[in-house]
């Protein structure tokens, strides 16, 4: 006789999945809205104040010699290595964490409510992007590791790579990779793995996790 709970139509786990699968993802408030586009909205808010300012000061003919200056100093930024690479590094931190939504969208990471993970922050690094996610309850860093590779399609990355938090479970990093770097020679502790897969193999060995040079995926151990 097989061991273990007979997997059919009525197992839990088969329906929970089926019920997250058919379900649409709730629509933010309005607060979480504004939280999503809150880097757009006070770029927005920035261009429109100061706009009204040199109205008032100096007229519209002032505001469009001074718009003509801002777009020729952008234009220079833009032809200067160092100031472009850091300028596309910040618009990828705008533009992920609403990749990283749509991709959560489609490989069903959400709670059975049709809730989505928080996005709290989003850091340029020498590989790409750092995400912090928090997760509601319903949502586990299992899950994003099983749709890593959607993200990683959504995102238009090589690779996303989730590392828990060694203290909060709900507190996810995703590293999103697009560009290969040199090895680091330091510690690196957001790319070590979570201290509870300690059976990493990977992660056993000294000299590598003295000098990780990517981001260390998290691992489910068996119990």
């Amino acid at each position: 006789m097989a061991s273990g709970r007979p997997q059919g139509r009525n197992d839990p786990s088969l329906i929970s999945s089926l019920e997250t699968a058919v379900r649409q993802v709730r629509r933010p408030g309005p607060i979480g809205l504004a939280w999503n586009w809150r880097v757009e909205l006070a770029i927005t808010a920035a261009i429109a104040g100061v706009s009204i300012a040199i109205v008032g000061s100096i007229g519209l003919i002032g505001l469009a010699a001074v718009s003509g200056a801002g777009l020729a100093a952008g234009a220079a930024l833009l032809c200067w290595p160092p100031a472009r690479e850091q300028i596309v590094a910040r618009a990828w931190c705008v533009i992920t964490p609403h990749r990283v939504r749509a991709g959560c969208v489609n490989a069903w990471v959400q709670t059975r409510s049709g809730r989505l993970p928080i996005i709290w922050s989003a850091t340029p690094t020498e590989y790409g992007e750092r995400l912090r996610l928090w997760c509601p309850a319903g949502i586990t860093a299992d899950d994003l590791i099983g749709a890593s590779e959607v993200l990683a399609a959504a995102c238009w990355a090589a690779e996303v790579r989730v590392m828990t938090d060694a203290r909060h479970a709900h507190l996810v990093t995703l590293a999103v990779i697009r560009n290969s770097h040199p090895e680091r020679t330091g510690p690196t502790p957001h790319g070590w793995p979570h201290p509870r897969r300690a059976a990493d193999d990977a992660a056993g060995e000294p000299d590598e996790r003295d000098t990780p040079g990517w981001p260390r995926p998290a691992h489910r151990v068996g119990g």
